[in-house]
């Protein structure tokens, strides 16, 4: 009898340049190290023009008070307004006036048509920082080198736990410059811990799914080795 092979199809976390998340810090294939820190932003167009020209001045003098690069990303999505929703619907439920109970319905049916019909979308502004530990080693890879630890799985690059904690040493103090930084220009800005990395990640790579699937805890995940 003619068996058929099961074919495995490989995972596109192969194809990713990450290798894992642990301890707040993203490890890439190549060794390096990424943080990842969330910022607010701030209503530019509604301040004095004098209120303007500081917040300008300010993040000059920002941009020129580190020697490191830093990558600064706006992610955009379609505002998910469904627990406000749900909790609208919940109240509505709960009133035992009449009147309160059609102008929360009305207010909640128009929310809801808002932004159906406006395609409304929220900002979250993101500064990625880097760490890549410099050596001559390293240095004098060659190219092909370089791209086939690239495409190696994450199983078969691992720090070695001293190297990870100085390198995150290092990475760390890079992150609370910067946050002191922003933090002068009157942005409230906060490091992602693993959870939110890992969150933040999978919903960048999983556009049509990251609004309906969960994801459980850090603490909770089976690790297959």
């Amino acid at each position: 009898m003619a068996t058929t092979k099961k074919t495995s199809i490989p995972s596109t976390q192969r194809y990713l340049p990450i290798a894992e998340i642990k301890d707040d810090a993203v490890v890439m294939k190549d060794g390096t190290l990424r943080a990842v820190i969330l910022v607010s932003s701030i209503n530019f167009a509604l301040k004095s023009e004098d209120e303007q020209n500081a917040i300008i001045q300010a993040y000059t003098q920002f941009l020129n008070s580190f020697e490191f690069p830093v990558q600064i990303i706006i992610q955009s999505r379609k505002l998910d307004i469904d627990e406000y929703l749900a909790r609208l619907e919940k109240t509505e439920k709960e009133q035992t006036n009449e009147l309160l109970k059609m102008q929360t319905r009305e207010y909640r049916q128009f929310i809801g048509e808002l932004i159906e019909l406006a395609d409304i979308m929220s900002k979250r502004f993101y500064v990625v920082v880097p760490y890549s530990p410099i050596n001559a080693k390293q240095n004098s890879k060659r190219f092909l080198d370089r791209l086939r630890e690239s495409l190696t799985p994450s199983s078969m690059i691992q720090l070695k736990r001293a190297q990870f904690e100085q390198y995150r040493t290092e990475l760390t103090k890079r992150v609370d410059f910067l946050i002191s930084g922003l933090g002068g220009m009157g942005l409230k800005a906060v490091s992602l811990d693993t959870q939110s990395l890992i969150e933040l990640y999978y919903n960048t790579y999983n556009l049509e799914s990251y609004d309906q699937q969960q994801l459980v805890p850090v603490n909770k995940l089976r690790l297959e080795q």
